[in-house]
This record gives C-alpha cells, structure tokens and sequence, in this order.
C-alpha cells in the first residue's frame, strides 16, 4: 500500500473521497514536516483501533519531526465536526534501534511437508561475488 504526500499549495477543488484521502504536505521548519489530509472515507474505515468511526468531514494534520537522537515523531490532530465536540491528538514515535542486516537464503514454499520437494532451489555452481 502507498500513500501520496503532494508537496503542493494547497488542496484540490473537488476531493474524492478514498481509502487514504488527499494528503498535502509542508515544511514547517527544517525539521518539521506538516501533513494536512481530507478526503478520508467514512465508510468501512475507523480512527483507532477501538472502531470509531467518522464522517467525511474529517480533516487530519500530522507533524513530523526527527529528534535530536535520530527518533521520528508524529503529533496528530484529529478533527471532525459531526463526530467529536473537540479536536484529537494522538502521537506515536518510532526509535533506531540496531539492526544487522545479515544474509539469509530467502527462498518461499522449498520444502516440502510430505516428504519431496516439487521445485528445488538450484544450488550455485561457484559463488556469484
């Protein structure tokens, strides 16, 4: 899944509403990134994970920024007139955290259950670095 962040001015005339809305992002400061979203759809999609729900008049604004330790945090606004009787703010941060990328063979369905391997891997004749 990916979801579009439009370094544009500003919002289109008529949004459609879609599963990720439309989402315009500015730079606040060198290290603040704002990013306004409307267009959410309201059905069959939810706020949290408590399965509240919203209306299409939702208007989300997320600032990022990175800490001084290298972190990412978002400060969310939540807003939505016909649901809440005030704004909500949530946030989250995600930390470094050390990660050896090592080498593995990553190579699905190779063996079998029953006893015979219907698609080998090919083994290497000669290592290939």
């Amino acid at each position: 899944m990916v979801r579009r962040v439009f370094l544009t001015d500003k919002h289109s005339k008529n949004v459609k509403p879609s599963w990720f809305g439309e989402s315009i992002g500015t730079y606040e400061s060198e290290d603040t990134l704002v990013v306004d979203t409307i267009g959410l759809q309201s059905k069959s999609s939810y706020i949290d994970n408590y399965r509240t729900p919203h209306t299409e008049k939702l208007h989300v604004t997320e600032r990022f920024t990175v800490g001084y330790d290298g972190s990412l945090a978002a400060l969310v606004r939540v807003e939505d007139p016909d649901t809440f009787n005030e704004p909500l703010f949530m946030v989250q941060r995600w930390r470094k955290m050390p990660n050896e990328l090592l080498e593995t063979v990553c190579a699905e369905n190779n063996v079998s259950r029953f006893g015979e391997n219907p698609f080998p891997m090919p083994p290497a004749r000669r290592p290939d670095f």
